[in-house]
């Protein structure tokens, strides 16, 4: 597929948009791979989904904080618990929840706002996005594929141990994710575990 080149951009754009707009990136982030491929699906997701999650970290910051603090935080024990160790040890605690599967990407972006995480460790942090952006990227990119041989038409049709070696990488792909992932879970119950409750 030949794209101009500007598409990638615009791509990052939209991606942006819909992340502060809380819109799934799920969706977008098969696309890039359905468009662009593995290999710039995923540079063009992992930047825009940066992007993204900066301005919507930003608006939960400086734009709602007060807000979201009068209504739902105050007397919270739970997120009072979370934002104590994201002081203590912010860098550590945002790259294992981009890492976890277990909290939602958009409102993680406006919760982790409202902490005591600096901007600097939660920017350093978008680096546990990678694995979930690679498999997602690369699964759009299969799906491409296989559109493409099933319709006839395409790039160079792959050979058999193309084929082999493509389908091995997605299991692989899909496996290191979630090993990544399980890890990152289990330390997230750790360090929950190990918090000591608010003070009355």
């Amino acid at each position: 597929m030949h794209l101009g080149p500007w598409s990638g951009v615009a791509f990052m754009v939209v991606y942006v948009v819909a992340t502060v707009a809380l819109v799934p990136g799920s969706l977008l982030t098969f696309g890039a791979g359905v468009l662009f491929g593995v290999g710039w699906g995923s540079v063009i997701v992992f930047w825009a989904a940066t992007l993204g999650s900066l301005a919507a970290f930003l608006v939960g910051r400086y734009g709602i904080r007060d807000w979201v603090e009068q209504r739902w935080i105050a007397g919270n024990r739970q997120f009072q618990a979370i934002d104590r160790a994201i002081a203590e040890d912010g860098l550590k605690i945002v790259l294992l929840m981009r890492l976890s599967p277990l909290f939602p990407f958009n409102a993680l972006n406006y919760m982790l706002g409202l902490t005591q995480v600096s901007i600097r460790d939660y920017l350093l942090a978008s680096i546990g996005m990678l694995p979930g952006t690679v498999a997602y990227v690369y699964i759009g990119a299969s799906f491409r594929d296989l559109a493409s041989l099933f319709a006839g038409y395409g790039e160079r049709a792959k050979s058999p141990i193309e084929w082999l070696l493509f389908i091995l990488g997605l299991i692989a792909t899909l496996v290191v994710t979630g090993i990544v992932t399980k890890a990152a879970r289990s330390a997230l119950d750790r360090i929950a575990a190990s918090t000591p409750p608010d003070l009355p």
